[in-house]
């Protein structure tokens, strides 16, 4: 180490200002380098992956827009069909009342006054009237009396009539040849010489028809025989000790349904409607099988070449088809179908595909246009950006180097001491003090107190390390005791009642935490009931949990009241409401078994539904009415239903934590899954299909983190003969 004036050479101050050289170069030379590649790398990268970003726009626009086809036309198709329908049931429930009010009138005629009627009058056109009218031969007073006695009925006609929209008339017709119609249509029922017409209901379709199905009935589109205007029947008959005595119905005008499916079509999209027979009713196309030909001519869609058609109409009849693409003579179009249960028809939607992919074509042309865009710019930009980094670079060095010489010079007396006294600390002196040698006033200073803070929180952190340590081992005890306590109160013996061969029951829990918000129930509440139940607290943890308990306990109190399975779930929900501050809430299917005929009543308080399987088939979803949530609020009645189960029958619960596991890309199991999953084994026992059905779960999700309670209970009903 030499000394030259204030220059010393070879010591720690001219190495640290020759490593800190050598390092800034060393270093501007690697950046400068490594920024020229990665400018050319990232040119070509840009490219490609561009290429690759159009591509995949493309690929996720287009499942987007299939997933928006699909949810459009599904509400749209299924909310059409629901308004039609709905205007069917209408028509369909004021004929059901008139035929109830006119066979308590014809099951007792000598109890009934006779009303009064009159033939249709010309001055009361345009006024809602019931109007007699004959066949052609038949005089009024050979039917003066029956007729005076369906008249009873004029003043409920024309009331249903009034608040009806739509509806073109209500009528009653006899078999001898006469007929009672309310309308306010007189003039309709003049011929042009300004006689009254004759007209014999007997020879009318909706007349035969009835006859015929000896039924209420829904007639095909039809002309009506005084406007000329399309629309339907619905007629019933009226039968006395086996003898047709009337006939009652109305009829519905169609004309406003056809001009708005006939103007339907518009951007692509349009819909028609088919009827039971696979005959187009209504649509807009004047091309094609979806066009509209007469009844007589019509060909049943069902049974056409065109087997996409063909298919979506007759799953379309049977209930809401999924979105799928059909071929029409115009081109490919997406197409859906939803039944209309009242008349058994169903109305198709179509979209060409070519316009729901518009917008694909618009996003792809636009992202090209920006990205040419971004790449003008980002060459103008690169080249800026070198020419600012060698300045930077160049002024750096000059910066550096001076300072370099001076932090030689600051640098090495504090450090060795601050090195010194951080190699003496030791366990139980772990605590590095502040001296004046650090206390230069710049970074060395700062970081000496910054050793000293950090020592400092470190015997703070120790010491809070081995607090929280015994914290949460005391924590995790509870936690685990609960656990234990949960357990303990589900029923987890199997088998379960093994003196009782008339059925086999088999449960499982898989909290999600170490305490959860499910619970399932089985208890006999007298030797012939058995008491099933599977709920869902909302939340999770040690809240649900707590709440789990209380409900259990709450259900079972009740159901051993002997209660029905409705009663008992108003009573639970009445007496968690009376308390409820925390504002949770349970979800309870709850059902109770006749061992000795299989006969199950159950309820449903807004929980899943249940799957059940009939002896010899397959395990399916059974759709059963939900009630209100258990706990949400006071005063709620619930409804019953039954299921008959017979020997081999069996029914599965859960709750919803089983088709909602997710995998590790947020793919939900479903219900098809799980049914699925079920019917690998079909004829196993409960313990046996449960544990299938774990299997395939666990195999869906894989490394997934579970999110929810897993909850799960199998009855087989083996038969009730063991019960005397």
């Amino acid at each position: 180490m030499k000394k030259f004036k204030n220059l010393v050479i070879g010591g720690i101050e001219n190495k640290i200002f020759n490593l800190i050289l050598a390092t800034i170069l060393l270093v501007s030379a690697a950046f400068v380098a490594v920024t020229l590649y990665h400018q050319r790398m990232l040119t070509g990268l840009v490219e490609e992956t561009s290429s690759r970003q159009r591509e995949a726009i493309g690929a996720i626009t287009d499942n987007v827009m299939e997933q928006v086809v699909d949810s459009s036309m599904d509400r749209t198709t299924e909310l059409e069909a629901l308004i039609i329908n709905e205007l069917f049931n209408g028509l369909k429930t004021r004929v059901e009342m008139l035929g109830d009010y006119a066979g308590k009138l014809f099951v007792a005629p000598e109890e009934a006054p006779r009303a009064a009627f009159e033939g249709p009058d010309l001055r009361k056109d345009g006024k809602v009237t019931a109007q007699m009218i004959l066949a052609e031969g038949v005089r009024e007073e050979t039917v003066a009396d029956r007729m005076g006695l369906a008249a009873n009925m004029s003043d409920m006609m024309i009331s249903l009539y009034g608040v009806s929209e739509g509806i073109n008339s209500c009528f009653i017709a006899l078999p001898e040849g006469a007929l009672l119609v309310v309308d306010d249509r007189s003039a309709s029922k003049f011929d042009e010489r300004g006689n009254p017409v004759s007209f014999n209901p007997q020879i009318r379709p909706w007349y035969k028809l009835v006859v015929e199905k000896e039924g209420l009935i829904f007639t095909d589109v039809m002309v009506d025989a005084f406007t000329g205007e399309i629309g339907i029947v619905c007629a019933m008959p009226v039968y006395v000790d086996g003898r047709l005595e009337a006939v009652v119905g109305a009829d519905l005008f169609l004309t406003s349904m056809q001009e708005q499916v006939q103007n339907s079509e518009e951007n692509g999209s349009f819909v028609c409607i088919v009827n039971q027979n696979g005959h187009v009713v209504f649509s807009p196309r004047s091309e094609g099988l979806l066009k509209v030909v007469p009844q007589n001519l019509a060909q049943d869609i069902r049974e056409s070449e065109n087997e996409e058609l063909a298919g979506l109409v007759e799953d379309a009849l049977q209930g809401k088809t999924d979105v799928r693409t059909v071929g029409l003579v115009d081109g490919s179009y997406y197409m859906m179908g939803a039944p209309m249960e009242t008349v058994g028809w169903a109305i198709l939607s179509a979209l060409r595909e070519d316009v729901a992919a518009q917008p694909t074509v618009l996003l792809q042309d636009s992202y090209r246009q920006i990205e040419e865009n971004a790449q003008t710019v980002y060459v103008e930009e690169s080249g800026k950006s070198s020419q600012m980094i060698v300045i930077l670079m160049i002024l750096l060095l000059a910066l550096l180097g001076g300072s370099a010489i001076f932090l030689g010079k600051r640098i090495v007396k504090p450090l060795n001491t601050i090195i010194t006294r951080i190699s003496e600390l030791r366990e139980g002196n772990l605590e590095f003090q502040m001296e004046d040698t650090y206390k230069t006033g710049d970074e060395i200073e700062v970081l000496a107190e910054s050793f000293a803070r950090i020592s400092h929180k470190t015997v703070q952190y120790v010491d809070e390390v081995r607090r929280v340590t015994a914290e949460k081992e005391r924590i995790g005890t509870e936690l685990h005791m609960a656990n234990q306590i949960q357990e303990s109160m589900l029923p987890s013996i199997f088998p379960a009642f093994p003196d009782r061969p008339e059925f086999d029951i088999y449960a499982t829990m898989n909290p999600a935490k170490e305490v959860g918000g499910d619970f399932y129930d089985f208890f006999l509440i007298d030797e012939d009931h058995l008491c099933l139940v599977m709920a869902d607290v909302s939340g999770k943890g040690v809240p649900a949990a707590l709440f789990m308990m209380v409900s259990k306990v709450i259900v079972q109190s009740c159901a051993m009241l002997g209660k029905s399975a409705a009663e008992i779930l108003a009573k639970t929900n009445e007496a968690l409401c009376s308390n409820n501050q925390v504002e949770m809430f349970v979800t309870i299917w709850l059902g109770i078994l006749e061992i000795s005929t299989g006969r199950l009543t159950a309820a449903n308080a807004g929980h899943e539904y249940p799957i059940s399987r009939d002896p010899g088939g397959n395990f399916h979803v059974y759709k059963d009415k939900h009630g209100f949530v258990v706990g949400g609020m006071s005063g709620v009645k619930y409804k019953e239903y039954e299921i008959q189960m017979e020997p081999g029958s069996k029914l599965f619960l859960y709750t919803d934590g089983v088709p909602e596991a997710t995998d590790e890309t947020e793919k939900m199991y479903g219900m098809d899954r799980l049914v699925e999953a079920l019917n690998r084994e079909p004829e196993a026992s409960p313990a046996t299909l449960l544990k299938n059905v774990r299997e395939d779960v666990d195999s869906f999700v894989d490394e997934a983190e579970q999110f929810d309670d897993m909850t799960m209970m199998c009855l087989e009903y083996r038969g009730g003969g063991g019960v005397q």
